[in-house]
């Protein structure tokens, strides 16, 4: 018998706890009354989205995320049309990449506390470097469960909207902050200079690292600015910061 967790039986402890998780992530009581109305396929669904790999290998949340990433664009897109009608196609993706990247992502995954929801190896779980990670990753299987299980946009758009209202006004209120790579890139082409030059170099194998990757940028040359992140874009982003920062 396989070590791994089947998907087809949901003890009744688990189910509890998915229906409890949904209350508290403020999901609203009509869609949770929808899941209920197909709750054996919703359920299964749901428990698939809060199911990490590190526990099974071929029933968890990665199905989920891919499909997650198309309606969160979508749903971000809907959102900016409706709130920021104005802005023009640059803004709108400037704006767009930072509601759904997986900084905002995390942070809503910590808001809602979907980690302790999940269903995920001791060793995972004790990752703190990997949390954001597991977070956003979790987050936005969660967004294609409900999505699958709703069949409702709109009431995507619902329960992100607070949240997204909250990164909009940081934003909008300094783009460039939120958007360094792009604002050093306007520095530079304002000033005759050429392009900013990125290097990365891997520091760390370990998923999650938040100095995996450290990077620096070059305008002329030279060292303009220097960051580490988790990921090569992220410390591009903080690079391009510095780089401001010493401008």
């Amino acid at each position: 018998m396989s070590k791994e967790k089947k998907a087809t039986a949901i003890p009744k402890e688990r189910i509890e706890e998915i229906y409890t998780f949904l209350l508290n992530s403020k999901i609203k009581s009509s869609d949770i009354k929808k899941i209920k109305g197909n709750e054996t396929e919703c359920l299964k669904i749901l428990n698939e989205a809060l199911t990490h790999t590190s526990i099974n290998s071929s029933f968890n949340h990665e199905r989920l995320e891919f499909n997650g990433d198309a309606v969160l664009r979508l749903a971000a897109s809907e959102y900016i049309q409706s709130n920021f009608p104005k802005l023009n196609v640059g803004d709108r993706s400037a704006l767009r990449a930072q509601l759904v990247s997986d900084e905002w992502l995390a942070k809503v995954g910590e808001a809602i506390a979907i980690k302790e929801t999940m269903q995920i190896a001791p060793k995972a779980l004790n990752d703190k470097a990997a949390t954001q990670t597991i977070c956003a990753e979790a987050t936005e299987a969660l967004i294609g469960a409900l999505y699958e299980c709703i069949k409702e946009i709109d009431s995507i758009k619902i329960w992100l909207e607070p949240y997204w209202n909250i990164e909009s006004k940081k934003v909008l209120s300094d783009p460039h902050k939120q958007n360094s790579k792009s604002a050093l890139q306007e520095w530079s082409q304002s000033k005759g200079l050429r392009m900013p030059l990125y290097k990365i170099t891997e520091i760390s194998k370990i998923h999650g690292d938040s100095k995996r990757f450290y990077c620096k940028v070059l305008l002329e040359e030279k060292v303009a600015g220097e960051g580490w992140g988790s990921s090569r874009k992220k410390a591009e982003k903080e690079a391009a910061k510095k780089a401001l920062e010493s401008i």
